[in-house]
């Protein structure tokens, strides 16, 4: 079992930047692969990122391909979504998610195969 929590959101103009933590509890944290997804207002959560246990594979949706960066470090047990470049549309809550499997099998962008989620972070992008 793992609980997760986010911070880092805020506040930015268009073009700016901000960088989201999700800690972990527990220490088995290297044993899960990570996700990050987001939902804005109106609309359905979408998958924005993700990253197996040992960092050596990262995935990304599209539209934040160039942009945004994920990644961990897990003796802090603690992913990051690095974001640049920012757009109104990147305006949502942003939650991470914990996959109780380190890698993944083409189900990186399932939000139904995560089995822990934190409560969210709040991003908005100004334009």
């Amino acid at each position: 079992h793992v609980q997760l929590g986010e911070s880092g959101g805020g506040l930015v103009q268009a073009g700016g930047s901000l960088r989201l933590y999700c800690a972990a509890s527990g220490r088995t944290f290297s044993m899960y692969a990570m996700g990050w997804f987001r939902q804005a207002p109106g609309k359905e959560r979408e998958f924005v990122a993700a990253i197996t246990w040992s960092g050596g594979n990262t995935y990304y949706t599209d539209s934040v391909k160039g942009r945004f960066t994920i990644s961990r470090d897990n003796a802090k047990n603690t992913v990051y979504l690095q974001m640049n470049s920012l757009k109104p549309e990147d305006t949502a809550v942003y939650y991470c998610a914990a996959k109780n499997s380190r890698n993944y099998y083409n189900d990186y962008d399932r939000s139904y195969e995560y089995d822990y989620w934190g409560q969210g972070t709040q991003v908005t992008v100004s334009s």
